[in-house]
This record gives C-alpha cells, structure tokens and sequence, in this order.
C-alpha cells in the first residue's frame, strides 16, 4: 500500500456526504456533502459520486491519485454477520443487501454508494464500516428480548445498537484525556444529536446501548419516541384505527422532541423555555428525565463509572441539557463545574470540579476519523 489517504463516504438516501483524510496525520484534505440526490441535476447517486470526484479533482485530490489508499464506507447494519470492519466484495454486498429488512431506510443507500464507487475505482481496496459493530460485544443477557426464543431467531429480532463508531471513538478519546489507557476506563457515553443514544462501555468494550433492534429505542430524540411501551402501538391500531405504516411515521418522524412541542432543535426549545413556554418546558424535562434514568442504569450496569462523556451536537453545545442531566448527582460521585460547563470549545474538556469522583467530560465526536481509521487499518494489515 503506497497511499495514505482514505476517501470516507456517507451514502444516505437523498445524499453523499465525503471526507478525505490523510491518515499520516489525520488531516481533513476535503469535505463535502451532494444534496437532492434524485432532483435536477443530481439524477442518481451515480451522478452524486461523480459529482463528489469532480470536486475532489478540482482541489487536485482525484479519485486516480496515487495516495489514495482506500474507500470507507459507512453503513449502518451489519446484523450479527459483520461485527468488524470488512472488505467488500460481491459477497459482502449481497449480505449487506440481506440486512436491507432490518434497516429499509439506511441499507439499500449505502449499498448503493458502495456499487457506485466501487464502478468508479474497482481496483482500490474498499471497506464497510457498521454502526452496529461496536455494539457486538453484549452479552446476550443485554441483547436479548424477552421474547419467544425461536421467533426473535428467525427474524433477528434483538438489540443491536447503533451510533456505534461515535461511541468507539468517544470512549477512546474519554481516556486519553484522562490520561489513561481505554482498558482500564468504564465510560458511559452520551451521543445526543438529533438522534440519541447511550452506551456503558468497559475498558473499552460495548456491554450495552439505548437503541436496539432499530434506532427508534432508548432516549427521547429530536423526532423519536425513545422507549415506548409496545402495547401502544396495539392501543392506536385498535382504538385509533392508525396502520402500521401510520404509526411508525408516528413513533419515529413525529414524536420525540418534536412531538412534545413542536421543534426537535435544542436551542429553539431553550429560546422558549427563556420565555416561560409550558410544551417547551415539559419536552425538555421529559428529554431530561429519561437522559438521567439511563446514566443510573448504566451506572449499575458497570458497577464502576470513571468518566461520562457528552458528545455530538446537543452533547457538545447545550450546557443546560449537561447540567440538568448532572445537576444533583453528588451520591453517584458526580460534581459539574459550572464555570467549565458554560465554556465553549472544539476540543476535548473536563467539566466535572476537581471534587468529582466521576469525571465529566464534552468530547467531540469524529465519526468519520474513526472510518478512516478503521478502513486504513485493515488496509494496511
């Protein structure tokens, strides 16, 4: 391998968002996104890619240039087949395609970005990098549902988790700012973005996630419902008269945040709480409350927590969803400073007071790093 430079891209289903690192260094050499994909003048994501290729072209970082190394692909579901980074080849691709059922919104976009690059450079090394993998490691008695065994069997009805290479990449970058190796750290990580999720880690291992079979478990989202309990879907087919397919518009597009008050955007609902709203009031206590319900379980899932980690868009901006989520928490060990809360920052901080058993951190995440380094690792190995 001669190149050091990895192409990451993003296939969703109206977009291409790229990245290209050297991985000598870590530098981003570019960035970008193709939007409307399927509109105008950007017909299909073959269009999309070539277009992504001639961006890179005129910034004279071609997709024939020597010090490309390797594509990384995100996808989202790997299922139980793909628990690590892999090397596509046709095989790969089908497999992936299998999974399509279990992710009908995200599978068959990455998918098809994968055949499109793969057209485009069919001689350099590509690798799909899961956002399930990292959540591969539970134990079964986390993964499991308390359903029929053979059933949730046969149609892979399980916890598989997702958010997974944020979640790697925060609970490493949680212990070296700590100063620590990842093997000796519990961490529990807050990605909370739009979409939201959290995961206990040990010493660097996945031992359990908020979000499960689907993204649509676990804590209160922009536009997700979070937990739920399962017989209401039952209660609005049969009282509401709604179809399945109304309802998971429901549970995943309005509801969440958005539901709750009418915005999904952090900083909206924090301009009208500022102004006494009640909805906007509530849907943050609510977001709060269940936030707070998932770091005390997960704080007996680990039995030892050294540090938690806020990341992604809310994570790292809204110093009064951090607060909140810590405020009164001394008997677990946890103190926030409210000086180093309010500052703002791109890089990694503590922000827990020198008092704090448990530290309290906002680390940025870098999802795309984390592909590249994934995908140049098996490269080069």
């Amino acid at each position: 391998m001669n190149g050091s430079r990895v192409l990451v891209l993003n296939s969703g289903s109206s977009s291409v968002k790229y990245q290209l690192l050297d991985m000598a260094d870590g530098a981003r050499l570019a960035s970008g996104i193709v939007e409307r994909i399927g509109e105008g003048p950007v017909a299909d994501h073959s269009a999309a890619l070539k277009q992504v290729a001639e961006e890179l072209a005129a910034q004279g970082l071609g997709l024939d240039s020597p010090e490309l190394a390797a594509v990384g692909h995100r996808v989202v579901h790997g299922g139980t087949r793909f628990t690590e980074p892999t090397l596509i080849t046709d095989e790969v691709v089908e497999e992936i395609e299998k999974l399509v059922p279990l992710a009908p919104l995200h599978n068959p976009a990455n998918v098809t970005g994968i055949k499109v690059a793969r057209a485009l450079r069919p001689d350099l090394p590509q690798v799909a990098v899961f956002d399930t993998a990292f959540h591969a490691t539970m134990p079964e008695a986390a993964a499991r549902y308390a359903i029929e065994r053979e059933t949730a069997d046969r149609y892979g009805v399980r916890r598989y988790g997702f958010h997974g290479t944020s979640h790697a990449y925060v609970s490493r970058a949680t212990a070296a700012l700590l100063g620590r190796d990842v093997s000796e750290v519990n961490t529990i990580v807050l990605h909370l973005g739009n979409g939201a999720s959290a995961s206990a880690v040990r010493g660097g291992v996945c031992v359990d996630t908020s979000m499960g079979l689907t993204p649509l478990e676990g804590l209160v989202m922009g536009t997700r419902s979070g937990d739920l309990d399962p017989a209401a879907i039952f209660h609005l087919a049969r009282v509401g008269g709604m179809s399945i397919d109304e309802i998971d518009t429901l549970l995943n597009k309005r509801s969440g945040l958005l539901g709750l008050c009418g915005d999904n955007d952090m900083r909206e609902i924090g301009r009208r709480m500022g102004e006494s709203d009640p909805a906007a009031q509530l849907a943050f206590d609510v977001y709060i409350h269940r936030l707070r319900k998932y770091v005390g379980a997960y704080t007996a899932v680990l039995g030892r927590v050294d540090a938690i980690a806020f990341t992604a868009g809310v994570g790292e901006n809204s110093a009064a969803v951090r607060e909140a989520a810590m405020r009164d928490l001394p008997a677990f060990g946890i103190e926030v400073d409210a000086v180093r809360n309010a500052v703002r920052g791109a890089s990694a901080r503590l922000i827990s007071t020198e008092a704090s058993r448990v530290a309290v951190a906002v680390v940025p995440t870098d999802e795309e790093l984390e592909i590249a380094s994934q995908t140049f690792e098996l490269v080069a190995a």
